[in-house]
């Protein structure tokens, strides 16, 4: 049996509809999971449901996090905000980490992953860096690996990636800065930016601030090598 892998989808506050892109669901299949699109649900019962369920966690991109949930105001560079989203992440993350299942989260899903374990974030890199900072919001298509990431040696993504540098692409304005209890960096851009994040304690708890799943498709070796990662931790959890 392939691993069950749920899949947070994006909301648009407009219309209120649920949507994921389809290069996160390729990747998933491509690596051998079988991805299923998790409708946001408020109630309790119904997350504890969903997290024993799934194999695995998988947690989208998307719009920008409600700051209230690390006690702070919003900054004016702030983006869009969706709060059911962030509660529901926050809560079934959580859940997840009770049945110690892997947990991928990219982009906006790396930065929530590591606010439900306590963490905090910058809400708009480039009004709350200091120093000049890359281009992280690329100008290239999505598939197109722009800028470099240092992988950390003795690090999960290090094996995973096989090397210390790796190219990455990049379309996002904010970042992890105070890491969730038992987080540590793993990936690190030039300018000092946050890019991956790993559990020192479970045996997959990952989040790239980047969008493997754009890679993967393209044939990316290393985004590749992510996914399967994942799948094959999901698969010994099942």
């Amino acid at each position: 049996m392939k691993p069950v892998i749920g899949v947070t989808p994006s909301v648009e506050n407009a219309s209120n509809m649920h949507f994921v892109s389809i290069a996160n669901i390729t990747a998933i299949e491509g690596a051998g999971g079988t991805p299923i699109i998790l409708p946001f649900v408020p109630s309790e019962t119904q997350i504890r449901q969903i997290a024993s369920l799934i194999d695995g966690l998988y947690l989208t991109g998307g719009n920008s996090i409600d700051p209230t949930l690390f006690v702070e105001e919003p900054h004016p560079k702030l983006g869009e905000i969706n709060p059911i989203r962030d509660q529901y992440e926050v809560a079934l993350i959580q859940e997840i980490q009770k049945h110690q299942k892997p947990i991928l989260g990219v982009c906006r899903g790396c930065q929530i992953l590591n606010i439900a374990l306590g963490g905090d974030m910058y809400q708009d890199i480039y009004a709350q860096m200091e120093g000049g900072l890359l281009q992280h919001k690329q100008h290239a298509p999505d598939g197109h690996a722009s800028h470099y990431v240092h992988v950390k040696e003795d690090s999960v993504l290090r094996e995973i990636a096989g090397m210390e540098k790796i190219k990455v692409n990049s379309r996002h304005h904010q970042a992890n800065r105070k890491l969730g209890e038992g987080m540590q960096i793993c990936g690190m851009a030039s300018d000092g930016v946050v890019e991956a994040i790993e559990s020192r304690e479970e045996s997959f708890l990952l989040g790239v601030q980047w969008h493997p799943e754009n890679l993967a498709i393209e044939e990316d070796a290393v985004s590749k090598n992510i996914f399967h990662a994942f799948i094959e931790a999901c698969r010994e959890r099942s």
